[in-house]
């Protein structure tokens, strides 16, 4: 139990950033390609309290990291609002208010990684919980890139494809948003998912390690 208490102190920081600066990253584009939306709301903010949902911030990540005893964890903020008619192009700039997201958890992904390397260089008494909080920074961030890039609506990438698709199918393949979050749950609990995102998100962490020298 000591264990598990001192992985959720640990855990807490980069898993809170990771969650609600992607949420922020949203805001901030979408205020830059002309929508104001997020802004007027009061929710373009580095303060994760104002992203912070008490239930997929809070709940969930504590209840999958106790279930799965340490090994895993996931959640998600309070969406920020974007209102994709307000942009100024909003096929064009929808890409760029979507990938802002993704983008932002590899910007954080490569931060942990030099945390990471820090600790080589700390003494011992700092070095391994912020190893330890660095490592988890580095996967949270790759999952979370990972999953929001697939090409599934409402996900990050289900907008992207919707912005690249010519508009005929870009307006089909945006009907399966209501569907979006019942089949992201059905490929969860068959496996499909782990599959599918497991060698991705390895490779991503593995060549952002790469990249630092961490090995």
């Amino acid at each position: 139990m000591n264990a598990l208490i001192q992985t959720i102190a640990i855990a807490a920081l980069p898993v809170v950033f990771a969650i609600t600066l992607h949420e922020a990253a949203h805001g901030y584009a979408a205020r830059h390609f002309g929508d104001p939306t997020a802004w007027q709301l009061g929710r373009i903010s580095l303060n994760p309290l104002r992203h912070i949902d008490p239930v997929g911030t809070v709940l969930i990540p504590l209840a999958i990291l106790l279930f799965s005893a340490g090994n895993f964890m996931f959640g998600y903020a309070k969406p920020v609002p974007v209102d994709f008619t307000r942009l100024r192009q909003p096929k064009k700039d929808m890409l760029w208010v979507a990938a802002a997201g993704p983008a932002a958890n590899l910007v954080m992904a490569c931060f942990w990684a030099l945390m990471f390397k820090l600790s080589w260089v700390v003494p011992n008494f700092f070095a391994v919980p912020l190893a330890r909080m660095a490592e988890i920074g580095i996967i949270i961030n790759c999952v979370l890139m990972v999953l929001n890039l697939l090409p599934l609506p409402p996900l990050d990438g289900g907008r992207i494809a919707v912005s690249l698709l010519p508009h005929r199918l870009a307006w089909q393949f945006s009907r399966i948003e209501p569907w979006g979050f019942p089949i992201l749950l059905v490929l969860l609990f068959t496996g499909i998912l782990g599959d599918i995102m497991n060698p991705l998100v390895l490779f991503t962490a593995h060549a952002i390690e790469f990249l630092f020298g961490l090995y």
